[in-house]
């Protein structure tokens, strides 16, 4: 219980995304000379043999060297290809999964049901040759790693010692008009003025083009007002940084009517059911909204039957649930998802996990490159002292460049030994 802890995880689902969205910018029947798939992008190779308008099977082998011979007639035609597009849009991208069968929306046959997905015979494929290779190279190849698969339902005393049926909500606001919920913190707002007088507000959703957008909206205001002069837009913020004073004249990006909007409230995330016979308070459960928990619940007996010392770690790939104010970005932001997590359990001390930390993010940068994410459209984002969780020493996302914007990939948190002492 004294010992800190390292924390790494990777959304899988993001990462097929991320893979996705590689093989189209490596593949596109329109590439830039010079530009070849290396070696280690065997993993997405159904992805790249979908674009090239193949079935894919021929790049499925039950080897890691019969994918590497599989993908190498991809490695040629890529070569050979030029004039890529600019901007491949969410649109095209979701099209692909589809029309190619690697994710299909769930449930579509009765019209769909919003934030779960299903994947096809070539998504499982591209899924499973991720989660094979991830625990190939931090579990087989590794003497200080070992695994684990936890429960998805488990004690809710779990969820209360962590702070989840507490604390663990997203900022919500309603539009009393169109009736939509959004989450206040991926809702954007700004003052416009012209000449230095109060012109109105704009608001729009979280984008990768959200500047323009506002600009364009603003624009248009000051066009339909038939106002004259120099316009200008204070720097976006999210609705949690609105003054009440300021909510009421901002409009829902829904309609746009100023004073549709609520002010924001917490909505908690966790997914509730009920276990037995008896549906009361004493039978409520929660499906679990992260992975990290069971690895924590089960260190004791991991320590005490795994044979580990400090330095180790515990890796889990398995299913989390997440109930999204408003799921989006495909399967980016979903309901149901699955996690590729590792706890690494380190020595005490106020230094000794700076150096683990940052061996960690190098470590995961650089797999993510050796499954062929382009180091380009690769970067980091560190959280200020200020943003960090609760538990939280130090946090660094990896981020990637989706068609949507650059959003975290994978997250790389030092935190601390509040884990263990929770439950001592």
């Amino acid at each position: 219980s004294e010992g800190s802890l390292a924390h790494s995880m990777l959304a899988a689902s993001a990462a097929i995304l991320c893979a996705v969205s590689t093989a189209y910018w490596t593949l596109a029947p329109r590439m830039p000379t010079g530009v070849a798939l290396r070696a280690p992008r065997q993993l997405i190779a159904p992805a790249c043999s979908a674009l090239r308008g193949r079935g894919g099977a021929t790049a499925l082998g039950s080897s890691r060297a019969g994918r590497v011979r599989a993908a190498a007639p991809a490695v040629e035609q890529a070569e050979a290809v030029s004039d890529a597009p600019e901007v491949v849009s969410m649109d095209e991208l979701v099209s692909l999964c589809k029309r190619r069968g690697f994710i299909f929306p769930s449930s579509e046959v009765y019209g769909g049901f919003a934030g779960f997905y299903d994947y096809g015979p070539l998504g499982v494929e591209l899924r499973n040759n991720i989660k094979r290779a991830w625990w190939k190279d931090f579990v087989h190849k590794r003497e200080d790693m070992v695994g684990l698969d936890s429960s998805i339902i488990g004690s809710p005393q779990i969820w209360k010692a962590s702070g989840h049926i507490d604390g663990f909500s997203d900022p919500m606001v309603d539009c009393k008009e169109s009736k939509l919920r959004f989450r206040a913190d991926q809702l954007f707002w700004a003052r416009a003025e012209v000449g230095g007088e109060l012109l109105g507000y704009v608001s729009l959703l979280e984008s990768g083009d959200m500047e323009e957008r506002a600009l364009a909206m603003a624009t248009k205001m000051k066009k339909k007002a038939g106002r004259q002069g120099e316009l200008s837009l204070s720097p976006l913020k999210d609705f949690t940084e609105a003054t009440a004073e300021e909510q009421p004249l901002i409009p829902s990006p829904e309609t746009g009517n100023p004073g549709a909007l609520t002010a924001p409230r917490d909505f908690n995330l966790m997914f509730q059911t009920s276990v037995g016979a008896m549906s009361d308070a004493a039978s409520t459960a929660f499906l679990r909204p992260e992975t990290a928990q069971g690895i924590f619940t089960n260190f004791k007996n991991v320590v005490s039957t795994g044979r580990v010392k400090v330095p180790f770690g515990i890796a889990q790939i398995g299913k989390a649930f997440r109930n999204e104010i408003t799921p989006r970005n495909f399967i980016f932001r979903s309901r149901e998802f699955e996690q590729m997590e590792i706890e690494y359990f380190i020595p005490p001390g106020d230094e000794a996990w700076k150096e683990f930390h940052e061996q960690w993010i190098a470590t995961s940068r650089s797999w993510l490159e050796s499954i062929g994410l382009r180091p380009e459209l690769l970067s980091t984002d560190v959280h200020p002292s200020n943003k960090l969780a609760h538990y939280a020493r130090a946090c660094t996302d990896v981020m990637f460049t989706f068609p949507f914007g650059t959003q975290e990939l994978q997250g790389c948190a030092a935190r601390g030994n509040y884990d263990l002492v929770l439950r001592e």
